[in-house]
């Protein structure tokens, strides 16, 4: 009896199926190619001819066939079948002949699912039945199981054939799919909360980054205000690992192919790295990971037991080529700064080092009030050594043994992922909920069993002997892009006082330049504060345009400055100030010394 994500997943397999049924009975010259299950829901790739192609308005008439189709769907059955037959069925639909060709190359098996109708029969005729070339995972009963109301089509998107832009260009429709009406009702809400917090609508109006064409696509350009964010995670990170013993290095951004050649990069990863430069006879790539340059700092200078664990941590920009169509604001860029460390240590100290990394996340959802994470545990597939995974099978199980008793041993909630680990090892993808409960995979944990050996990194254990260590690729604030985009849609950009752009905005009543009327003693008095809240490295901001007080106020609000400092004849009177709380309404009149005390110590406290 599959789980209730199981029955999710298949479910929304099932409704990719029934959506290119729809598209066949509508647009009978359309050519299906793959249609896969997505986190909320499924998508189908159609070749559609010239002069029968559907537009937005057509979505909601196949949304419309797909529920009259339903109610015959009452059974989903597959079986295997030759090359031949599958070549036979699908003889004029060259992307179905493009798979088959693979899956048989690949000597597995081909198998057919044909919903509603005449199930099971490939050759049937009857009207509301519909085969496809699949590897199963569906719904028994559809017509039970999928609730009429719980689906709906949203969206037409371009889409390369295998994402490659060479490839002719395909007609992808995407489509909502949950267990209920309620969910998928849930869902929507949350889109759009999520859409009042897009982190690239906020980050523009907070004045955070900014792309250009001139620097190029998925290339961010960081403005002050995201420099100050991107400064105090980097303060947080190097803290943090300071205390647990971890030692700061300094890579280059471009290295030899001989390099990522020796790491297993190239061979694996190539498709993700940027086209190499030829330069003095020789071939240099940019840095699409930082771990082969720590690698060969550890390789610089002999290791005994005594120097592990030996932990190397950088703030590395690394470069990735993302095709165009998947860039994302700064969920999805081109250059990115990474998070990163590499822990190599002996078999023995696995176990502690990896908890350590974990209890290194567990601080930090404390700290960004992230209440709802799980770890997604990738492991490998047996069948699969030496095409996507290093052919090691003994180490691969013990490894991923060892990754599986320390989560379990640290009562750390996870899920277990077969087929996705990294080419040389397990991996922890870091899954988190922002406040409004979208998920987002934030960072990574990854053990390397097979790269140390590669780059004949050893140390002398007590007996005298050569070992070589295992290594602990972890990122847990993962890059500067994809963490602060997580942020402003997890805050809405009300960020806490300690990671705010603009910390303070000082405002005086009378805060026009050159006042001579009283509103001169309240611009000394604001500047004497804004002055001694500098000097304490506070991000503060005096506002002495010539806008009226209201509208001041108003500006501090919109740009989402956590404190406000008011200044006018009580204050100055008093020798005190005013200071308003963008959360909390007004706070009161306070002497500067209590002001300074209250935001220093919230400060420090990261609260």
């Amino acid at each position: 009896m599959p789980n209730q994500n199981e029955q999710l997943t298949n479910l929304r397999h099932t409704l990719a199926h029934l959506l290119a049924a729809a598209v066949l009975e509508l647009y009978p010259d359309a050519k299906p190619t793959i249609g896969p299950v997505i986190d909320n829901g499924f998508y189908y790739d159609f070749e559609f001819s010239p002069a029968n192609k559907p537009t937005e308005k057509d979505l909601q008439v196949i949304e419309k066939k797909m529920r009259s189709l339903l109610p015959s769907w009452t059974s989903v059955t597959g079986k295997e079948v030759s090359q031949k037959d599958a070549k036979d069925l699908f003889s004029k639909n060259q992307y179905k002949l493009e798979l088959i060709d693979e899956i048989a190359a690949a000597k597995q098996p081909i198998t057919l699912y044909t919903s509603g109708g005449m199930a099971g029969d490939a050759s049937a005729n009857d009207k509301h039945s519909f085969t496809d070339l699949c590897r199963g995972g569906h719904s028994e009963n559809p017509s039970k199981e999928i609730k009429s109301d719980a689906f709906k089509l949203t969206r037409f998107a371009g889409a390369y054939w295998r994402g490659d832009e060479k490839n002719t260009q395909l007609t992808r429709i995407y489509g909502l799919a949950f267990a209920s009406k309620k969910d998928l009702a849930d869902y929507e809400n949350m889109m759009k909360e999520a859409e009042k917090r897009d982190h690239r609508k906020i980050g523009k109006e907070m004045d955070i980054f900014e792309f250009d064409d001139d620097v190029g696509a998925g290339l961010a350009l960081w403005l002050p205000n995201g420099g100050a964010m991107i400064e105090e995670l980097e303060k947080l990170a190097k803290e943090t690992e300071f205390i647990g013993d971890y030692v700061r290095v300094k890579t280059p951004h471009l290295a030899k192919d001989t390099m990522y050649l020796k790491s297993g990069h190239l061979p694996y990863y190539e498709d993700s790295m940027f086209p190499p430069m030829e330069y003095e006879g020789g071939k240099y790539y940019l840095k699409a990971m930082n771990c082969p340059h720590h690698h060969k700092i550890f390789a610089s200078r002999p290791k005994s037991y005594r120097d592990l664990p030996l932990r190397l941590a950088e703030y590395g920009t690394c470069y990735r080529h993302e095709k165009s169509g998947e860039l994302f604001g700064l969920m999805r860029v081109r250059a990115l700064q990474m998070n990163d460390a590499h822990i190599y240590c002996t078999e023995e100290q696995f176990a502690s080092e990896f908890r350590a990394v974990n209890d290194m996340y567990i601080k930090y959802f404390k700290i960004f009030n992230i209440d709802k994470y799980v770890m997604r545990f990738s492991t490998h597939d047996p069948k699969r050594l030496g095409e996507k995974f290093v052919d090691q099978p003994e180490l691969w199980k013990k490894t991923e043994d060892m990754v599986r008793k320390v989560l379990i041993d640290s009562k750390i909630p996870y899920i277990e992922v077969p087929n996705e680990a990294a080419f040389y090892g397990p991996k922890i993808d870091v899954q988190v909920w922002s406040a409004i409960g979208r998920e987002f995979t934030l960072a990574t944990n990854q053990v390397d069993f097979a790269v140390p050996k590669r780059f004949d990194l050893t140390y002398i254990d007590n007996a005298g002997k050569a070992q070589t260590p295992l290594c602990i690729h972890r990122a847990p604030l993962g890059t500067h892009e994809r963490f602060i985009g997580f942020l402003i849609e997890h805050y809405a950009g009300n960020f806490p006082l300690w990671l705010a752009p603009v910390q303070v905005k000082v405002i005086p009543i009378g805060g026009k330049a050159g006042d001579t009327s009283s509103g001169e003693a309240h611009v000394k008095a604001a500047k004497d504060i804004h002055e001694k809240l500098r000097a304490l490295m506070i991000r503060s901001e005096l506002d002495t345009s010539d806008d009226n007080f209201g509208k001041k106020v108003r500006n501090a609000k919109n740009a989402r400055i956590p404190y406000f400092i008011i200044i006018g004849d009580k204050d100055v009177v008093a020798g005190k100030v005013t200071l308003e709380s963008r959360d909390k309404g007004q706070i009161g009149q306070l002497d500067a010394k209590e002001v300074i005390a209250k935001l220093t110590a919230e400060i420090s406290n990261r609260a």
